[in-house]
């Protein structure tokens, strides 16, 4: 006769042997990728997203982002926020008018003030890694458009509530998360409904069932949503990569995976490939060169979401 239990634990086995393959194989390109995309010898791999010697202003904004960010937060501004009709979803073009004026207090890498020459460098990454993707090219250059939730002049959110690294709520929280002692501060941690490995989730339930710290990842998400409503040309892949591209706790480490389905499996070399741009892209940008590519960047906005 066939033990049951141990022909799960086998399977289970199995799966997650196949799981440490497909991440540490993701992770064992990168180097060599990092080198495709980096136009600035003086800084290394290690050099970014240090936040050893980061700036008060940084860790102020951990502080307040790690212990303010609940289940019950997330899911009253998502209602508040995510009620889209064509009165009130903004057009892509708007969004890239506002985003000049956005400076994001949370990255130790990002000084030089305007958003978009930071979406023009991702996106000229993309291109590199990607050639044949114009669809991947599009999200470096859409990708932080989210971030416009800071204007004055739309919803002026505080900065904690929409840039920083993103990690689900509703279950305990990683200790590989930036600044994770400011958890401590927060309410969940202390809510036995909330702070275990699962939480109110199920075993490998996949993320797009998550509630997720909110911010601008999943804002724009949001946004493309229903502004292709009806007309869906961007693909799934790129949707997906919008929303989870600041989830640095899984493409960088590995954590949450007793909550990723296959499709996250299936995703995660697409993701990380899209972390190296994001990041390790952001050095002293010619900023003239950069703007003549934006005709290019507009087209496939009117190919894929308009």
């Amino acid at each position: 006769a066939t033990n049951s239990n141990s022909t799960t634990n086998t399977n289970n086995m199995v799966h997650h042997s196949a799981e440490a393959t497909i991440y540490e194989e993701s992770n064992s390109t990168n180097t060599n990728k990092y080198q495709d995309i980096q136009n600035n010898d003086t800084k290394q791999m290690e050099d970014f997203r240090d936040y050893s010697n980061c700036s008060s202003t940084v860790k102020n904004f951990y502080k307040l982002h790690n212990s303010k960010q609940t289940y019950e937060y997330v899911s009253d501004i998502q209602k508040k926020l995510f009620s889209f009709d064509s009165s009130n979803v903004h057009s892509i073009d708007r969004l890239l008018e506002i985003i000049e004026e956005i400076v994001d207090d949370s990255d130790p890498d990002f000084e030089q003030g305007y958003q978009i020459f930071h979406n023009l460098q991702a996106a000229e990454s993309a291109r590199i890694l990607h050639p044949d993707k114009d669809w991947f090219h599009l999200v470096g250059f859409i990708h932080d458009l989210g971030k416009v939730l800071l204007h004055k002049d739309l919803h002026n959110l505080p900065s904690w509530s929409v840039v920083g690294d993103t990690f689900p709520v509703g279950c305990a929280f990683s200790k590989k998360l930036i600044f994770s002692e400011y958890f401590e501060m927060n309410l969940d941690r202390h809510n036995s409904k909330y702070n275990t490995e699962l939480g109110v989730y199920s075993k490998n339930c996949g993320f797009e069932n998550l509630l997720m710290a909110f911010g601008h990842d999943e804002y724009m998400y949001q946004i493309l949503l229903a502004n292709q409503r009806g007309k869906e040309r961007f693909p799934k892949e790129a949707l997906y990569i919008v929303r989870f591209h600041s989830f640095y706790a899984w493409h960088s480490f590995g954590e949450y995976k007793h909550l990723a389905n296959e499709f996250d499996m299936e995703m995660l070399p697409l993701l990380k490939d899209f972390q190296l741009c994001d990041l390790y892209s952001k050095t002293q940008p010619d900023r003239e060169k950069l703007k003549d590519q934006l005709p290019y960047y507009r087209d496939l906005i009117r190919k894929y979401i308009c």
